[in-house]
């Protein structure tokens, strides 16, 4: 796997309709040929047994994307053949990740069970073809069978039931007269191929338990390969975009469909994404959650697109990172950097500066008047003058970051000293004076002075000081709890580790309940991102913010380590 590290994209809102791929070079061909009438129909076929994660939006965005780019459609459609796994919770979430990201299926919203039927009459179309047969080995006699890749398989010996005890003993299966893993129908082909998805492939297993859509109706039900090519065929998709592991399926894909002489769509690989400090396997992120070492499926540390999406995530900023990486045909390893330089992108231009203190030491202006508060103007968003100003009240006690303050510091530590002047952000210049311990010896308070002179940050005779803090004041301060995140996953590749949870960062998050924000944040609304300057994007928790308390995720920080990476690049070359 080879180290991708993205392109410069257009920006646009919708991926794949701008730069120019291997798959628009195959549609605008077929396009140009007349093939499949000029239409260009996709579709996006997940499973709902599970929530969808950023590999499935760069499938959604491409499918929905060219379908948009070409004035075509593209199809919702659940393949929903395991009642094992699949439930309606994951349909609805499903559904609300599309949503979000952009993009509608307007009336196109299908189920493989919407097929079930039609798929049990093309099952028994290939019986009595001779092209399907049931088998009545053990699954565990069936792997054995199938040879391995550098063997061939054997033919089982009910390979030659006729096709009249072939169809009694299909029916028995459809009857529920079966126990599951007694017997399966299977596909008859080359147990000696050398590509072992055509040594016999299983078309229908039993399942005996209730479907999410059809209830008690069906005791068999078709594997994905059976049901996806014919899924495909019935709803006239002309282009099946699906990732490189399917490639060795393609082959059953076009049997299927020759054998029924069905319609046939084209179906196309390209490479799956996947991103550094991350696993997409479903296996393992069920088992994230299952082992609580998140909360659950929407935890902002998941990178499902539920859990992108209460961190704060945009789905532009999304859109955007799925064009840059663009579609290849090889796998590549991409760099959580860019996607967190895309929304950072986004953000810088859109969300609204603020002002909040995550750690807050108290700071009392001795010569600033009792009991006033002025108003003092703050700047909205200096990349947009369209977003204006705000008023932030100032008054003689205030809370500044712990951070921004050392008794002894370094050479290169610029903030405020002991007798130091620093700039407060849209106010004026303070000079520490004194330093107030308690009983323990920390620090609980530094007294100040101002100079009223210096209001709105400049002082009239020129001097210059090395520091800006930003600041609230105490009285007008807004307590809340903010939620500071990490990578889950201190390896660059943990999908690649035997041990996954080995991998697990134990400081992937920090919960700090005492934080102090400018008054206009009490109210703020559910979904609201912001920049609190010098500290980073911030959205506001959709599920856990209340009036007057509002709870706060930590987006991104403002240190932008893509930004650094392509400049170091640039310096190289």
């Amino acid at each position: 796997m080879e180290r991708e590290h993205g392109e410069k994209g257009t920006g646009e809102n919708t991926p794949g309709t701008e730069r120019s791929h291997f798959i628009k070079q195959i549609i605008e061909a077929d396009l140009a040929a007349g093939k499949y009438d000029g239409r260009v129909v996709t579709r996006f076929p997940p499973e709902p047994n599970g929530y969808l994660h950023i590999g499935h939006a760069k499938s959604i965005c491409l499918n929905f994307g060219l379908a948009r780019q070409y004035q075509g459609r593209c199809h919702l459609r659940f393949d929903d053949t395991n009642p094992m796994k699949e439930n309606r919770e994951y349909v609805e979430s499903i559904k609300a990740d599309v949503h979000w990201l952009g993009f509608d299926w307007e009336k196109h919203e299908y189920f493989a069970s919407d097929y079930f039927d039609r798929l049990y009459e093309y099952a028994l179309k290939l019986i009595k073809d001779g092209n399907a047969y049931v088998d009545s080995l053990s699954p565990e006699q069936i792997r054995e069978y199938r040879g391995t890749l550098s063997e061939p398989g054997r033919q089982s010996p009910y390979r030659s039931r006729s096709v009249e005890e072939n169809l009694e003993l299909f029916e028995k299966m459809r009857q529920g007269e079966f126990a599951e893993g007694q017997c399966v129908l299977r596909a008859k082909i080359d147990m000696g191929s050398s590509n072992v998805v055509m040594r016999d492939p299983t078309l229908y297993r039993i399942r005996n338990k209730a479907h999410h859509r059809t209830g008690n109706k069906w005791h068999i039900y078709p594997m994905y390969d059976f049901a996806h090519c014919l899924s495909d065929s019935i709803e006239g998709i002309t282009h099946s975009l699906c990732t490189l592991e399917f490639e060795n399926n393609r082959e059953l894909y076009d049997w299927i469909l020759d054998k029924l002489d069905a319609y046939h769509p084209q179906q196309i690989e390209f490479a799956r994404l996947n991103l550094s400090r991350t696993v997409l396997s479903k296996r393992k992120l069920i088992r994230l959650v299952a082992a609580g070492y998140v909360d659950g499926w929407d935890d902002p540390r998941m990178p499902t697109i539920s859990g992108f999406r209460r961190r704060g995530y945009t789905p532009a900023s999304i859109r955007n990172f799925c064009d840059r990486i663009g579609v290849a045909r090889r796998d590549s390893m991409v760099d959580l950097a860019l996607l967190e330089h895309c929304v950072r992108e986004d953000l810088n231009k859109n969300a609204m500066r603020v002002m909040g203190v995550l750690r807050p030491l108290r700071v009392v202006i001795e010569n600033y008047p009792e009991n006033e508060t002025e108003k003092l103007t703050a700047i909205n968003n200096p990349e947009d003058a369209s977003m204006g100003t705000r008023e932030v009240p100032f008054s003689r006690v205030i809370y500044i970051e712990r951070g921004d303050f050392m008794e002894d510091p370094p050479k290169k530590f610029f903030r405020l000293a002991p007798g130091r002047e620093v700039r407060l952000r849209y106010a004026y210049f303070i000079r520490c004076t004194d330093v107030i311990r308690d009983e323990e010896g920390e620090i609980v308070e530094l007294r100040c002075t101002y100079d009223p002179a210096t209001r709105g940050g400049n002082a009239p005779d020129g001097r210059k000081v090395k520091a800006t803090l930003h600041w609230v004041s105490a009285a007008h301060a807004v307590q809340s709890t903010v939620r500071l995140y990490d990578h889950l996953f201190t390896e660059e590749n943990p999908a690649e580790k035997e041990d996954f949870e080995a991998c697990i960062n134990p400081e992937s998050l920090e919960v700090i309940s005492d934080c102090m924000l400018e008054p206009g944040l009490a109210d703020a609304p559910a979904e609201a991102r912001y920049q609190f300057e010098r500290l980073g994007y911030f959205y506001a928790d959709h599920k856990d913010s209340a009036p007057g308390h509002p709870v706060f995720n930590r987006i991104v920080t403002l240190r932008d380590t893509w930004a650094k990476i392509q400049k170091a690049q640039k310096n190289k070359a």
